[in-house]
């Protein structure tokens, strides 16, 4: 019998988050973002459930490939774009549209020999600072572009640093939008964060509203909130997209004093029962997770809430039984996601537990752990 840990990727939950995105601007496009093989839960596992976007924004080319090689046949977007000379050249084979960061990507361009133009996406560095070319010497990277006979039609795109926090959208969007206003072309704004906070219609200042013509969600098409603690997943309307549950494999009875797991970090403070649950560090559950005296992290088993004791192993952590008393071999266990009955252990909660986002714990999912697909 195989170990009893698995995720589960909910195919509706997928298009349920899908469609939630588009709500913000239903006139927009929307990109499904796919990178880091879609937020861990594998590119060939989301696809049915995202293939109602518009396009596919991902990072790589082998990413690129996949996507392709599940039969689709519209739009795919390389988000850091090419890296040397020779990506160019599959592009061209593969119909990629690919973003322009950079003068080195431009210089690419140049010496690139093709037949068929590229459609590009020329990228701002409006004040995150990571891609992109400074507000001063856009135009002029534009200006290159425009006259290359190996790009087709130029669109525009930066990224928000702070649309999930309450610095807001406004000073770059202001940036952004003085610099491009009188630039023919498409625009790309909107990340996880502005798509919901900051929607096109609704209560958001004039000056935060973002028109885009392409929507770029991500995290919150699996079902986690680009801002929480501030909205939880439940208030902006998204369903989990991933499950991981696993089985209790033994349970201890404990007396006051007796301590659990590596460094004795949890002392009982009274009699208790805990259950060992088969996930570990190894399966992609964060070592960093609280489960001291004074802090836990949320599980949930047979569907009732309770809290990890101890520090968490290479392949089991320690739950406290103590509000299941019921509970045994076999029960089930939900570490995030939605359990049998149909109560949800949202992973924002479980992420922030151990001092991160579930960005990280879905994209930790560890190759070890079996993955089914369920409507």
């Amino acid at each position: 019998m195989p170990r009893p840990i698995q995720a589960t990727i909910h195919t509706e939950a997928l298009r349920h988050n899908l469609a939630r995105a588009r709500q913000s601007q239903p006139d927009a496009r929307v990109w499904a973002v796919v990178k880091a093989n879609a937020y861990g839960h594998g590119i060939e596992h989301a696809f049915e459930g995202l293939r109602a976007a518009d396009g596919f924004a991902l990072l790589n080319l082998d990413e690129a490939q996949r996507v392709r090689a599940l039969g689709w046949r519209g739009p795919i977007l390389l988000l850091e774009g090419v890296f040397e000379q020779r990506d160019l050249e599959l592009c061209s084979r593969l119909d990629l549209w690919h973003v322009v960061h950079c003068n080195e990507q431009i210089d690419m361009l140049a010496t690139h020999k093709t037949h068929v133009p590229h459609r590009v996406f020329l990228k701002m560095n409006s004040g995150m600072n990571r891609l992109g070319f400074m507000p001063q010497r856009f135009r002029a990277a534009w200006t290159r572009l425009n006259a290359l006979p190996q790009v087709d039609e130029i669109s525009f795109m930066t990224h928000f640093s702070d649309a999930d926090g309450p610095k807001g959208v406004a000073a770059q969007l202001a940036t952004f939008n003085s610099v491009t206003q009188d630039l023919p072309g498409e625009r790309s704004l909107s990340n996880s964060a502005a798509t919901l906070r900051y929607p096109l219609v609704g209560t958001a200042p004039a000056n935060e509203r973002v028109a885009s013509d392409w929507l770029r969600p991500g995290i919150v098409l699996y079902g986690s909130s680009p801002d929480f603690p501030d909205h939880s997943a439940t208030d902006w309307g998204l369903q989990p997209a991933m499950t991981l549950s696993s089985k209790l494999i033994a349970t201890q009875d404990l007396a006051v004093g007796d301590t659990v797991g590596y460094g004795s970090n949890y002392t009982a403070q009274q009699p208790m029962r805990i259950g060992v649950v088969a996930c570990g560090y190894a399966d992609g559950y964060m070592r960093a997770s609280a489960g001291n005296n004074e802090h836990g992290t949320p599980v949930l088993v047979n569907g009732v809430r309770t809290r990890t004791v101890g520090r968490v192993s290479m392949d089991m952590i320690t739950v406290d039984l103590t509000p299941v008393p019921d509970a045994g071999f076999g029960s089930e266990v939900t570490l995030w996601g939605q359990s049998s009955s149909g109560v949800v252990l949202p992973i924002d909660e479980v992420a922030a537990a151990g001092g991160t986002v579930g960005y990280e714990l879905m994209c930790a999912l560890a190759p070890r752990v079996p993955v089914v697909v369920a409507d």
